[in-house]
Parts: structure tokens; C-alpha cells; sequence
């Protein structure tokens, strides 16, 4: 059952409010700059999404900042990476929250119960002639659920074969780091940069990978860099501000709280399952959780019209009579995280298909749900051609319903807004879809 709480429903919301709820939530109400983007810009929207998602596909451009540049329009990438890997007063830090992500710095203190959760358990206490009990992934500490399979099912491998492999690595970050996986084997040995996936989802990470990695996950060290897209790892009291890391770190139950705060702002209404999805909580703890801030009229409990799930209002979420959105979405958009709210909200069905085998692809490769005021009118296929500098429309199909001529040419200046910011010289569109030839003769020749 979605609800937490047994106390009555207070109020009725329409579908079209709860839409427009949740793109304020998301910053979709506010106007792009309109002069140039500055840090402080990046700031903002960052706070009120919470957390951008870390994804290793680039064929159009990493997805940590996309995000931004649909909240934001065109701004030096350069500024995020600043914040995020560079200068001595860094805001921002990579940490497993919504899958791998980056957070502002307020959170770090936020997420130490989660450390603290890794570093309790047991594989250091197991030795090398001891097996793991049969059951150990299900009795896994459910904080330690959102850790990488390759890191719990690799840890439970290595506290047999290597037992004192993760003392060895980090005693290389501290004296070399920041380091790569590829050059922290303590043998000496290099090894490929440990981000190979393989097939499908199966990440294939060397031990050395596999020991930074959770080393990261418990608070022991923390991303410094990054070389390309490979982390440079280093001690965290040489990555995290000081004043961050003294700061005492708030009880589980306050931070689970503050976590849930942040889910709720940044959705402005959600399901329970969608505030607890949004940092990854413990089920039993984020029940209780969200109970809490229902008992402090926080939440408020709505029902929304066409919904059988309990949702939960913010009790400061805006509700704007309109939006004027415009936005081509990341996969990794914390807007469309939750597919299913996707489809009730925007009754927008979407799949990543990244995935999935070519033939079996609806839309295309990497598609990206097109905003337009407050509805996702269209699916665009994207890629950036480096080579030829082209940005490659190799399909576009409008959503049921939708008239062309209200989506083609807001269409056509965003294509070529995100060409220009990704310094490239054209838009060339292929022939898939119903708005294929109808964009091309908007974009022109040579667009």
C-alpha cells in the first residue's frame, strides 16, 4: 500500500496542477537567464533539484549537464566542473545517492549515516578460510543496497581471496593520490581505468577498482578529479572542506528526514515510493520518515485526480497557473526518473533505450522527451557527431495529439540552442519519424 499515514486526505488536485507542481518543483517555472549563466546560476538549480546523476554515455554529452542546460540554457561547462572537481572551495561532491551523483556540499553531512553503515559491516571481520553466511546479500544492511553489485558481490569475493586489499589501497591514495584506478594497484600492476561495462549492465571492475570503490562508499576517499570521465581518487580530508567534515553529523533519523525534505521540495507532490526513490532510503526508514513530516504538516496529504496512490503535497510547493517550459530531457533528468510518475503526470510512457538491442528500438538510441509549457510533446533521437561537428536528429516523433505547428519551430531553435552550446556547427535531421521532414525544412539547409 503507497500511504504512510491513515490520517484522511486534506485536499483535491487536479492532473494538470500536480504537472505544473512538480515542474515548479524542478525549476521548470522560473525563466532562463537572460544574459550570461554565473555560478551562482548553477547554485541555485542544483539546491532545488538536490542531486544531478552521473552516467558514463556520452553520445551526445554527460549527463550531469544536461540537466542544467534544460533549467538554465547554454553555460561553461567549465563552471560545473569547477564546482565539482576543482579550486579549493569546491560545492559540490560525487557520493552514491541517486545512483552515482553529485550533491551539493550541505548534503555531505546528510549522507554520513550511510558511511558510517558501510564501514559496520562485516567482510573485514570474515577471514580468508571463513565463507559468508548463504544469505549474506539478503541480509545486507538495506543502507548498503544502493553500493554497485560489483562492489557488494566483489567485497564478499576479495574478504576471502584478498582480505587485506582495501588496507593496502588506501595506504597507495594516501601516498600517491589523487589517483586512478588503473594506477592504484598496490602490486604495481596497471590495469585498464576499471569503468569498462562489458554487456548490457555487468560491470566488469578489476579488485583495485572494486576496493576504491567501496573505500568511496564508506567516506574513506573521495572523488578529487576527473581524467576524462575516470576518477582520480583521494584521501576525503584532502577532497571535503574541513569545515564540512567537523561538522557533527546529524542522527540517521534527522538525516533521513532532511533527505526526504529535499525529495519533497524538488518534486513539490509525489508518491511515497517517489520520495523515497529520490535519495534511495531504507524502506522502513523513509516510511517513517515521511509519517513524520505528514505528523508536522510538512507533507500534506492530497489525493490527485485520475491517482489511486496517496500522493504528498510540500507544504511550500508553488502552484503556478502556467508554465512556459522549453527543454529536450536527459534520461538521467530527475524530472523523468520515476517512469511511472512520468506517465501519470505527463501520460508520457518512456524507456530508456540504451539498452536495448538495436532492433528492438521504438524511438531511437538515446531519445529525449522534448517539454514544451507544461507537456512532453515529442521524442527526439540525439547525437553528437564530433567528427563532422553535426548535431544528428537521426529520429523525432510528436506524442498523440500534438500538432505539428505548435511543436516544430520551439523544436528547431532549442536543437539549435544545444548545438551552438555544445560547439557544434549544424543540426542535420534524418528521415525517421512525422516530424523529421517538417523540422528539416524549419532548420533549413546548412542549419
Amino acid at each position: 500500500m503507497e500511504s504512510v499515514t491513515r490520517r484522511p486526505t486534506r485536499e483535491r488536485i487536479s492532473a494538470d496542477e500536480a504537472r505544473r507542481i512538480t515542474l515548479a518543483g524542478q525549476g521548470f517555472s522560473d525563466s532562463r537567464p537572460s544574459g550570461r549563466v554565473e555560478a551562482r546560476d548553477l547554485t541555485r538549480v542544483i539546491a532545488r533539484v538536490g542531486v544531478l546523476q552521473l552516467d558514463s554515455v556520452n553520445v551526445l554529452c554527460r549527463s550531469h549537464y544536461l540537466p542544467v542546460f534544460a533549467r538554465l540554457g547554454p553555460y561553461p561547462r567549465e563552471l560545473l566542473d569547477r564546482m565539482a572537481w576543482g579550486g579549493p572551495r569546491r560545492e559540490l561532491f560525487e557520493y552514491w545517492a541517486h545512483q552515482a551523483s553529485l550533491l551539493p556540499m550541505s548534503t555531505y553531512p546528510l549522507l554520513r549515516w550511510r558511511m558510517r553503515a558501510a564501514e559496520r559491516w562485516a567482510w573485514d571481520a570474515w577471514s580468508p578460510t571463513t565463507r559468508p553466511p548463504a544469505d549474506w546479500s539478503r541480509s545486507l544492511d538495506p543502507a548498503l543496497r544502493l553500493a554497485p553489485w560489483a562492489v557488494i558481490s566483489g567485497m564478499t569475493r576479495l574478504s576471502k581471496e584478498r582480505p587485506h586489499l582495501v588496507g593496502e589501497v588506501l595506504a597507495v591514495v594516501a601516498e600517491r593520490g589523487p589517483v586512478a584506478a588503473s594506477e592504484a594497484d598496490p602490486d604495481g600492476r596497471r590495469h585498464g581505468d576499471g569503468q569498462d561495462f562489458g554487456t548490457g549492465r555487468m560491470w566488469n571492475w578489476h579488485d583495485t577498482k572494486i576496493a576504491l570503490e567501496w573505500l568511496l562508499y564508506t567516506g574513506k576517499v573521495a572523488t578529487a578529479a576527473r581524467r576524462g570521465f575516470e576518477r582520480l581518487y583521494d584521501l576525503t580530508e584532502r577532497v571535503i572542506p574541513a569545515d564540512e567534515l567537523a561538522a557533527p553529523a546529524p542522527s540517521p533519523e534527522d538525516a533521513q528526514r532532511e533527505l526526504v525534505r529535499i525529495a519533497a521540495r524538488a518534486h513539490g507532490i509525489a508518491t511515497y515510493k517517489q520520495l523515497h526513490d529520490y535519495f534511495h532510503l531504507p524502506t522502513e526508514h523513509s516510511r517513517a520518515r515521511v509519517a513524520e513530516l505528514v505528523e508536522a504538516e510538512e507533507l500534506i496529504p492530497v489525493q490527485v485526480e485520475g491517482a489511486r496512490q496517496q500522493m504528498y503535497l510540500w507544504r511550500g510547493a508553488a502552484v503556478p497557473s502556467r508554465v512556459h517550459a522549453r527543454a529536450l530531457l536527459s534520461p538521467f533528468d530527475s524530472l523523468i526518473w520515476d517512469r511511472d510518475r512520468t506517465l501519470r503526470l505527463f501520460d508520457f510512457h518512456y524507456r530508456i533505450s540504451i539498452y536495448t538491442p538495436a532492433a528492438r528500438r521504438t524511438h531511437g538510441y538515446y531519445v529525449m522527451p522534448f517539454l514544451l509549457g507544461d507537456r512532453l510533446v515529442a521524442r527526439v533521437d540525439l547525437k553528437a557527431d564530433r567528427r563532422r561537428s553535426e548535431l544528428a536528429v537521426p529520429a523525432v516523433y510528436s506524442e498523440r495529439g500534438v500538432r505539428e505547428s505548435d511543436v516544430v519551430a520551439e523544436l528547431a531553435e532549442e536543437l539549435r540552442l544545444t548545438a551552438s552550446w555544445l560547439d557544434l556547427d549544424r543540426v542535420v535531421v534524418n528521415s525517421r519519424g512525422d516530424l523529421a521532414a517538417p523540422l528539416s525544412r524549419t532548420l533549413g539547409p546548412g542549419s
